[in-house]
């Protein structure tokens, strides 16, 4: 193969709490990463677009890719929002049921705090947050005077003591309340995506190789969660089954040899499957069958 040499993409992964499931959709989509340690930054993919890859942290990507040290990196909209760099988004990408929920950048206070929204905070009020930018244009786009910090980590904990207010990553606002926190105010909505240089993007090699690479991380994240169904029915009982099938679009129906009834086939939820076979059973199939899928290309 040799797969790296002929590459015409220069790929950045996100390291940190990305990683495992950036690294686990590229073994599913067959572009698996190869490193020679867990700790290594250098990486390589054995496909003929991907000419190199380094895993390097989520905040670093959108500047390094706008700056055209990568063609192609992973990283979050609030990093690309936080570092305002210019690049061209291929897409969401949502590796799973967990994450695709979108994270909220939000903005909190002491939960006791007779404050209710943004415009009761006063000025030069002290505002912690590893989103200083994002931070400074949220309060100077509401004309509201603010004091703001870079934060390291930990942001919640600086509340009251240092800080009159955060602003932090929340996904469901659980660990905000449980540090006696409430929320008052959104400040973005941040998804996984998959971003380009525009001037990689506008080569029409290379936006070909995005494209490619593009399907197989899609069919890989489609197939997620759905298996295949297959199943013979007899005549009499094929509409019953039928209706039984929760399918993506009508499942396919054959004819088997000299009128031996039916074979159906059809694509479901894995959640489903505990409820549908036996129902499905019960209904009059036989011989089903529940096949894996390692993707799915619309």
């Amino acid at each position: 193969m040799g797969g790296h040499h002929g590459g015409v993409l220069r790929l950045v992964l996100p390291k940190g709490s990305l990683e495992k499931a950036t690294l686990e959709l590229f073994e599913a989509a067959d572009l698996a990463v190869s490193r020679s340690s867990v700790v290594d930054y250098r990486a390589t993919i054995d496909d003929p677009r991907i000419a190199e890859v380094r895993i390097l942290r989520p905040q670093e990507i959108p500047r390094y890719v706008a700056d055209g040290l990568f063609d192609v990196g992973i990283t979050g909209r609030d990093w690309i929002e936080e570092t305002d760099s210019k690049v061209e988004s291929l897409g969401r990408l949502q590796y799973s049921k967990a994450t695709s929920r979108p994270v909220r950048i939000v903005l909190a206070v002491p939960a006791d705090s007779p404050v209710d929204s943004v415009d009761d905070l006063s000025p030069g009020v002290r505002v912690a947050s590893e989103y200083p930018e994002l931070t400074r244009r949220f309060f100077a786009e509401r004309g509201i005077e603010a004091d703001i910090s870079l934060s390291y980590g930990a942001t919640e904990a600086k509340v009251p003591d240092i800080v009159d207010c955060i602003v932090d990553l929340t996904e469901t606002g659980r660990a905000l309340r449980a540090a006696g926190l409430k929320i008052i105010g959104d400040i973005l909505t941040s998804h996984t995506e998959l971003i380009a240089n525009p001037t990689a993007f506008a080569d029409p090699e290379k936006a070909h190789a995005m494209a490619q690479i593009r399907t197989l991380l899609d069919g890989a994240l489609e197939a997620r969660g759905k298996v295949l169904v297959k199943l013979n029915v007899a005549e009499p009982d094929l509409d019953a089954v039928i209706d039984l099938l929760p399918s993506m679009k009508a499942p396919t129906v054959s004819a088997l040899h000299r009128g031996g009834g039916f074979a159906v086939e059809t694509v479901v939820p894995k959640a489903e499957i505990n409820t549908l076979i036996p129902a499905l059973r019960d209904a009059g199939a036989s011989d089903i069958l529940e096949l894996a899928l390692a993707k799915i290309v619309h």
